[in-house]
């Protein structure tokens, strides 16, 4: 019964987050300068040309007219389509189109879902290299608070987390890919492509993860029960492995929960450095081409997924602990 009601007040919630993101976005790109209707047609393009596109596309329409034809449109399923992809030309790059004409445009939900197992495998391979990194030193520097695994985990995530990701993929492509090709770097013809901007956002999720587990088996193992383990005949590795990561387990998932939703809408520099055919990069060609259904539904479904994100994190962290029910 607890866990309905739990579902029903945080999907009410996430609803009301959803249709404040959807009015954010909406409002700022029918202020913004530009004109994408006159993008699409050209530059050149007689004003009579420039009008008819905009009435075509609905532009023409007052704003809260248009925002009202949009969630309807949302509630049915229907993200809209694209402005300037056609429906021949939705490939991952997005640089090269088939289809001169333009006449069918391509979906945006087909768009996103095109790209999303990219950006998917891309956030799961850099979650777990930063964890393969986090966990071990984490857990060493809480269980020496203080002395050197706990320093080196401290000078490590300090290091990690003052270094430019712009800059980290620019070096490792220098020296990994241009100079020792050990790794591919641009575009994607593999799984090979994946590793080394899944290095990249590693290095950003080290510092938080290694924080967070430092601190909490810390003070975990300052608690009554892990000093009365021994008495009740566990060993140490048991005490450590069981109890002390298992009551760390929640605030780490936690933190896994919401950098994995900010994966998802923030690797837009990374797929853009590695021309990596992901959210990102879709979201970057998007903007510059004045593309509002595909804006607006990509910044749409990562809300969404965000939201969804948060609650499964918030029912696995309430199995780890029935307490948080409470």
């Amino acid at each position: 019964m607890f866990v309905l009601s739990f579902l029903l007040r945080r999907l009410a919630q996430g609803v009301l987050i959803i249709l404040l993101v959807i009015f954010i976005i909406f409002t700022l790109l029918r202020v913004v300068p530009g004109d994408p209707a006159r993008l699409i047609v050209g530059g050149m393009a007689p004003d009579a040309v420039v009008a008819e596109k905009a009435q075509e596309l609905g532009l023409d329409r007052p704003i809260p007219v248009q925002f009202a034809a949009y969630l309807r449109d949302l509630v049915t399923g229907d993200f809209g389509r694209s402005f300037v992809r056609p429906k021949s030309g939705a490939s991952f790059g997005g640089s090269a189109f088939d289809d001169q004409t333009r006449q069918e445009r391509a979906s945006v939900l087909d768009l996103i879902l095109d790209t999303l197992p990219m950006t998917l495998q891309l956030a799961g391979v850099a979650i777990a290299m930063a964890l393969a990194v986090a966990l071990p030193l984490g857990t060493l520097g809480g269980l020496h608070p203080g002395r050197w695994p706990d320093k080196l985990a401290l000078v490590i995530g300090s290091v990690f987390v003052s270094t430019p990701n712009f800059w980290l993929g620019i070096i490792l492509t220098l020296f990994l890919s241009v100079k020792l090709k050990l790794l591919p770097a641009i575009g994607y013809r593999g799984f090979s492509y994946t590793l080394l901007p899944a290095i990249v956002l590693a290095v950003e999720l080290v510092p938080f993860i290694l924080r967070t587990l430092t601190v909490s088996v810390a003070q975990v193992m300052r608690e009554d029960f892990i000093r009365l383990a021994p008495v009740r005949g566990l060993s140490r590795a048991r005490t450590v492995l069981v109890h002390a990561l298992g009551n760390s387990a929640v605030p780490l998932v936690n933190l896994l929960g919401v950098q994995l939703g900010m994966l998802l809408g923030g690797v837009v520099i990374v797929e853009f450095i590695f021309d990596y055919p992901g959210l990102g990069l879709l979201t970057i060609n998007a903007v510059l081409q004045r593309d509002f259904p595909l804006i607006q539904g990509i910044a749409v479904f990562i809300a969404v997924m965000f939201v969804l994100i948060n609650i499964l994190v918030d029912l696995i962290a309430m199995s780890i602990d029935p307490r948080l029910e409470y």
